[in-house]
């Protein structure tokens, strides 16, 4: 019987030799990640339903990564910290990334890869639907809820329906002003927040291929944006080398079998699209940047899951380089990795965190920040009725803090180009 990557990878953690879309199935979990806003609702679950006394299934499996509501003030975020920090002392759990401390990592979604706890084939859940940024690794990752979660840390098994695969092709060359997030937001303009609903988005062709690791990445995680179930690229040799420079673990590579069936598949010509914007307030509110050249901005906001990476930078970096920014911008690297790396990697002979400078753009701590708002003390939060360009990968009304706030979300060359003119630009104006 002939599957897709999806269908094998569910197999294999079903202990079947097939499934099909639409099956359920009980799935053995390879890691489950959490962090600290659902992380003391899934400990909670948990031990009401195993007892007070229960051992999480396997210590060695579960990772704990706090990052959204960390450097604050706020006595309430502070105290999920703190029953973490409790959880894992008591439960021998080796994988928490405690802040405040060397161990400390930033966004869990990019930290993950960063620590190898992302491997081919493998079952990933995670207490965010954003946990599907690592199907780049060609593996099933997606987002489940603090009781499925709870469940999983006694169990570590999930019951599980199997997804039908959308497929998405892009061929040709990646022209220098489009970004994995022109690529996805376009996506998401054509089949709309529900176009994918409980459905794998494969991401393929040409043009996904040529794309490095972190880019992948991009176009994985904005996939729940769609409804996705779970987003993922066929591994090749630079996933490989991403993985094996991470972790000795051993993994499995699964792709799809000759005369799989896909529920869809859709193909784009990368010469044909252009720098593309989601206006307020959803994700498939899909404008071409050039047609909003007359849209006025307060602020521009570089970071996060989707936008908080290397490569997002060293974009940004491409633009800045030697100009102002006409409005507040704020940059926010998604690890301690990727702040490390503001300061070493260069463009030009000056390094990113110099160019940032220049430009006069903020520079803040490896975290998720204002892209869930936070409490009033969060770096970057729109404490008032702003209109912002971003990297994130929503914006929903009060998603960057203000209930009033208007937030664009466009890939980082887009973000930065529109910082220097104070409008929304395509970035072929500047570049």
């Amino acid at each position: 019987m002939a599957m897709t990557m999806t269908e094998k990878i569910l197999a294999r953690a079903a202990n079947r030799d097939a499934v099909r879309a639409g099956e359920n199935v009980w799935v053995d979990v390879d890691v489950l990640l959490t962090h600290d806003v659902c992380g003391p609702g899934t400990i909670g679950v948990f031990y009401e339903n195993f007892g007070r006394d229960a051992k999480v299934w396997d210590p060695d499996k579960v990772v704990i990564i706090p990052d959204h509501y960390i450097f604050t003030a706020d006595a309430k975020a502070r105290r999920n910290v703190d029953i973490l920090r409790e959880f894992v002392a008591e439960q021998g759990i080796r994988h928490y990334y405690d802040p405040g401390t060397e161990r400390y990592k930033g966004v869990c979604h990019v930290a993950l890869p960063e620590e190898g706890h992302a491997r081919p084939g493998e079952v990933l859940f995670g207490t965010d639907s954003h946990t599907c940024t690592a199907g780049a690794f060609g593996e099933f990752a997606t987002g489940i809820g603090n009781t499925e979660a709870g469940f999983v840390l006694g169990a570590g098994k999930l019951w599980v329906k199997v997804p039908e695969t959308m497929r998405f092709l892009f061929e040709g060359e990646m022209p220098p002003y489009l970004m994995a997030k022109d690529l996805i937001l376009h996506i998401i303009g054509d089949i709309g927040v529900d176009g994918a609903t409980y459905r794998a988005m494969e991401f393929a062709g040409q043009g996904v291929h040529a794309l490095n690791i972190e880019e992948r990445m991009t176009l994985c995680n904005m996939g729940v944006e769609a409804g996705g179930k779970n987003g993922i690229i066929a591994p090749d040799s630079v996933t490989l080398d991403a993985v094996q420079a991470r972790t000795d673990k051993p993994f499995t590579v699964v792709r799809n079998d000759p005369g799989a069936t896909f529920h869809s598949e859709r193909v784009y010509d990368l010469a044909r699209l252009e720098p593309t914007v989601a206006k307020p307030h959803s994700p498939d509110n899909r404008a071409a940047a050039r047609e909003l050249r007359d849209v006025k901005l307060d602020r521009a906001y570089i970071g996060s899951c989707t936008g908080g990476k290397i490569t997002d930078f060293l974009a940004a970096a491409r633009v800045l380089k030697g100009r102002r920014t006409a409005i507040d911008t704020f940059i926010v690297p998604a690890t301690t990795r990727v702040l490390g790396a503001l300061h070493t990697e260069r463009v030009g002979g000056e390094t990113l965190a110099e160019i940032f400078r220049a430009a006069g753009c903020q520079i803040g701590q490896a975290s998720c920040a204002a892209c869930l708002g936070g409490p009033e003390d969060t770096f970057g939060r729109l404490n008032e009725p702003l209109r912002c360009i971003s990297t994130t990968n929503r914006n929903f009304p009060g998603r960057m803090g203000h209930k009033e706030g208007e937030v664009f979300l466009a890939s980082p060359l887009t973000a930065a180009a529109s910082a220097v003119t104070g409008r929304i630009t395509d970035p072929r104006e500047v570049l």
